[in-house]
């Protein structure tokens, strides 16, 4: 747990002395509340995904936070076997600024503050920039990024919420999308939002072994979205 809070310290308020991120301070009480439904633009190319791995779901690795533990709290987006992943186009989902920029193994990652609500942060895993990016830059919802970076991993994102406790909290990207961009989903299969979300009830009761994380899993992983359309 230690070293899981340290982690959080370092994603969510900076605590390498990197004077460069501006991380706001603005906190959100999920419980009193609620989660505001309020980001209208995906930020992938969806007509070119097959499958989305479902929150809290055994696909990849630990991705947790403060309140829960081991269980894939984001989101993977699988694009169709007949796309060149790298061509895969991803956007910024909202109005925001950019806070942090890291390279990862494949591509970089980017964590994007919303200007609505600036307690809530989202990051873009594995995206390759075309152009420069910078800490502080503003972006606009929809505007350009960059392309999935590796045929070799899935495109991923996570969003993460500033709570009063200050630890951060993991929600799913389902949760803040408004009625209409679920439309999207939907149009591709999809029934409700829980189609991607295994409750936090669900997943206690099926915890998984972090020593050997997506092995014997009875819980469904993905959803399979329908055929995209021509």
């Amino acid at each position: 747990m230690k070293n899981k809070l340290l982690l959080f310290c370092l994603i969510l308020y900076n605590c390498n002395g990197d004077s460069d991120s501006v991380i706001s301070e603005s906190v959100w009480d999920i419980d009193k509340q609620g989660i505001p439904q309020f980001v209208s633009t995906n930020y992938i190319e969806l007509d070119k995904i097959a499958q989305i791995s479902k929150f809290r779901s055994s696909v990849g690795h630990d991705y947790s936070d403060a309140f829960e533990h081991c269980r894939s709290m984001k989101h993977y987006f699988k694009p169709f076997d007949d796309i060149v992943w790298s061509t895969v186009n991803i956007y910024s989902p909202i109005d925001g600024i950019i806070t942090r920029i890291e390279q990862e193994i494949y591509g970089t990652k980017i964590e994007i503050e919303s200007k609505q609500y600036p307690a809530f942060r989202f990051q873009l895993f594995h995206l390759t920039p075309d152009h420069e990016i910078k800490i502080n830059d503003e972006v606009a919802a929809g505007e350009y990024v960059g392309k999935h970076a590796s045929q070799d991993t899935y495109a991923d994102i996570s969003v993460i919420v500033n709570d009063p406790s200050k630890q951060g909290r993991f929600i799913s990207w389902f949760d803040v999308v408004t009625n209409t961009l679920f439309e999207a989903y939907k149009d591709r299969g999809a029934i409700s939002r829980n189609d991607f979300i295994i409750s936090k009830e669900l997943r206690d009761a099926y915890p998984l072994d972090c020593n050997n994380f997506g092995f014997n899993d009875p819980l469904e992983k993905w959803f399979n979205l329908n055929e995209r359309l021509r």
